[in-house]
């Protein structure tokens, strides 16, 4: 782990109701509570519980976010929510450009970056997944996929706006699979992305820049990526819904940071 500050979020997807959103976001705030990590936690509900899950995490340091966000910022957009409606639940930042959506709900790198730019704008924090199939990863497209992803993301997007951005790296045959690559692997593809980021910007953003890992990481395995120097964290799925495998992983910060 380098000097970059860590990142941790727990994506909820479509899971939980209200009631046991409320109760994990307690859970996990009571759990955070004693623990001084220099990290930035941050919890990402579904969209009806925002509001409720952002008081539980009122009076602590905890950050809260959106799923997704429209590329609009009002108007006729059926079922859309637009940046400023997240901001107004109290939400920070928001997931853009998840694999779930790219493949499951067609979302194409252009619309990936309209609504990159469209958040950034509007004041939100965002985190911009990437991440190969199975299949590109078996005709060895990794890091071409990867670059096309993120070079797409980034079209217009301001150097001073990087700091406002994390970028995850979510191969899409390790999510919700319990496989995993190698921390080798995982340490190649985003060493790859930081060398990008630099051409495309600077090497100092780069540098500063925080590339997380996500897909199958859990409190067994967690330790093991954050512990590399390429890692500042992850995006954490199914592990973020039980507050004792979610808070494991950040004591695993913890743990590291102290070393």
């Amino acid at each position: 782990m380098t000097e970059r500050r860590p990142f941790v979020g727990g994506n909820w997807k479509m899971n939980l109701d209200l009631a046991s959103s409320v109760e994990l976001a307690e859970d996990i705030t009571a759990g955070l509570g004693p623990l001084e990590i220099e990290c930035d936690v941050v919890l990402c509900p579904p969209y009806p519980y925002l509001q409720a899950v952002g008081h539980a995490l009122k009076h602590h340091c905890l950050g809260l976010g959106g799923q997704d966000v429209s590329e609009h910022s009002g108007g006729a957009h059926t079922g859309e929510v637009a940046a400023s409606m997240l901001l107004d639940l109290g939400a920070q930042w928001v997931i853009i450009g998840h694999s779930e959506r790219r493949h499951g709900l067609h979302e194409t790198d252009q619309l990936v970056a309209k609504k990159v730019a469209h958040a950034l704008e509007s004041g939100l924090h965002v985190v911009l997944c990437c991440g190969e199939t199975a299949e590109e990863r078996s005709a060895e497209r990794t890091e071409e996929v990867t670059t096309r992803q993120i070079t797409a993301g980034l079209a217009g997007i301001a150097a001073e706006d990087l700091s406002r951005l994390v970028i995850a790296y979510e191969p899409v045959w390790a999510i919700g699979t319990g496989v995993t690559p190698s921390v080798e692997d995982a340490e190649k593809v985003h060493g790859s992305l930081r060398s990008l980021v630099s051409r495309l910007y600077d090497p100092r953003f780069a540098s500063d820049l925080r590339i997380i890992y996500g897909g199958s990481m859990k409190a067994s395995n967690a330790g093991e990526f954050i512990a590399s120097p390429e890692i500042d964290g992850g995006l954490i799925g199914g592990a973020s819904l039980k507050s004792a495998d979610f808070l494991e992983i950040c004591r695993s910060i913890g743990r590291i940071l102290e070393a």
